[in-house]
């Protein structure tokens, strides 16, 4: 299983339409638009898990296409590191 990134999508991109745009390309398994927490409204970019071929094929596809009028963004998701949070202190 490969998760992409999608990056670029419009504000009004919706779960209907990015699954309709990457269905042509194979399965599925998972996608999530990320919205702010504070605001609700949408950040632009999302995640979307495909087999390993399907996911080739799809960034094959569709990376630097229009749609909806922005360039798409589609590439494997990189791990990201979780921050503490914190960072330090000084007292």
């Amino acid at each position: 299983m490969t998760k992409l990134f999608v990056g670029n999508l419009p504000f009004s991109a919706t779960e209907d339409s990015v699954r309709a745009l990457f269905a042509s390309h194979g399965t599925i398994e998972s996608l999530a638009l990320i919205n702010d927490r504070e605001t609700g409204r949408p950040r632009g970019f999302g995640f979307i898990e495909m087999s390993n071929a399907d996911a080739a094929r799809a960034i094959e596809a569709l990376n630097g296409t229009d749609f909806e009028g922005r360039a798409l963004k589609v590439n494997e998701a990189q791990a990201r590191e979780r921050s503490s949070g914190g960072g330090s202190r000084r007292y």
